[in-house]
């Protein structure tokens, strides 16, 4: 009887011990965020703790939501890409101008920002994939790109008057259940914007592409071990091709998602969109040297960095750099978790 009790509690231990990186540091994602939201309830008081508040957070991050999204998916695949808020800033110009200086129509522009997206994503994807040149430097050349294309598109910011687009920027997505009493005894409906909707259509479509495909099968293996992923029969440039292009993709959708928010465009939106994106995924569970992250992890980054804002700003530290002193200490937290994953990871192989 002793021994089949030393099995089972050796069983158990090995069930922890094989719990795999992306599962767990999805987990360790989950559970900071709510100790951190908790927190803030408790210690800031009761505004959090308004649905609207937690609503707010998506409808305030929607279009970064995407882009990390994207930028998740090159990471699992191993690679990088800088270019997105440059890409992110060049929609909403092209977007803007077309639709206030040449009559435009919201279906056009949101084909302008997919082609945008698309081709930014076919050609870094095949100078990283299929030329070999480093993701960093291809990427890092594109945002630059971009940059100086808006501006060559337009110079001056300017707030779009398209009374089609300003009437689909105000559609309202009611929330049933979590409306709240205002202080004049009013009951207001929790809402989310029209791009929060769709930051969480890509969010179920890209989970389920990743867990339940053999695309998404590759991109981990590929990002894992590209040498392991050749003997496997996959094409590891095509992949590598593939993940590029789908970030160009989400690269055009979140900007588009950032222009419905913004209704306006400048060559200074989404300055450092870039940044976030990388951050999200990293404190979602996604790891640079690749082959381990989930989206649902990405999304649940994207919150944290939205609530640490939030409980900044309702502290009274106004100051950008506060918010950025505390971002940097929350990448450095997961940062250093993951490197106690990897060497969690390195001493059961030992082990075995």
């Amino acid at each position: 009887m002793s021994e089949n009790k030393k099995a089972g509690s050796g069983s158990f231990r090995d069930k922890v011990r094989n719990l795999s990186d992306t599962n767990l540091l999805l987990t360790i994602t989950i559970v900071v965020f709510f100790i951190m939201y908790i927190g803030a309830v408790i210690f800031q008081g009761e505004g959090f703790l308004k649905p609207q508040s937690f609503l707010n957070i998506l409808n305030s991050n929607a279009a970064l939501i995407v882009l990390a999204c994207g930028l998740s998916l090159v990471m699992i695949n191993g690679s990088i890409d800088i270019s997105v808020g440059g890409v992110t800033a060049l929609v909403s110009m092209c977007c803007a101008v077309y639709l206030d200086f040449h009559g435009g129509n919201l279906v056009v522009s949101l084909l302008i920002a997919l082609g945008i997206g698309l081709a930014f994503g076919l050609f870094q994807g095949f100078l990283v994939a299929y030329l070999d040149i480093q993701p960093f430097i291809v990427t890092l050349a594109g945002m630059f790109f971009a940059r100086g294309l808006t501006t060559i598109v337009n110079t001056k910011p300017f707030n779009v008057a398209n009374e089609a687009f300003n009437e689909l920027k105000m559609t309202r997505v009611i929330v049933p259940g979590l409306g709240s009493t205002n202080r004049r005894g009013v009951y207001v409906d929790a809402y989310v914007e029209i791009g929060v909707v769709a930051a969480l259509i890509i969010v179920v479509l890209l989970f389920c592409i990743l867990r339940w495909t053999k695309l998404g099968r590759s991109f981990y293996a590929v990002g894992g071990n590209r040498q392991s992923a050749l003997m496997l029969g996959i094409n590891v440039k095509r992949t590598k091709f593939i993940a590029h292009l789908m970030c160009g993709l989400l690269a055009g959708i979140g900007g588009y998602i950032y222009f419905l928010h913004v209704a306006s465009g400048s060559a200074t939106h989404a300055v450092g969109a870039e940044m976030d994106a990388i951050a999200s995924s990293i404190i979602g569970g996604t790891m640079l040297t690749g082959g381990v992250g989930n989206i649902i992890g990405t999304l649940f980054g994207v919150m944290s960095l939205g609530t640490i804002q939030n409980i900044v700003a309702s502290a009274g530290l106004d100051e950008a750099w506060w918010t950025g002193i505390t971002r940097a200490g929350m990448l450095c937290l997961f940062l250093v978790i993951q490197s106690l994953v990897v060497a969690r990871k390195k001493k059961s192989k030992i082990q075995i």
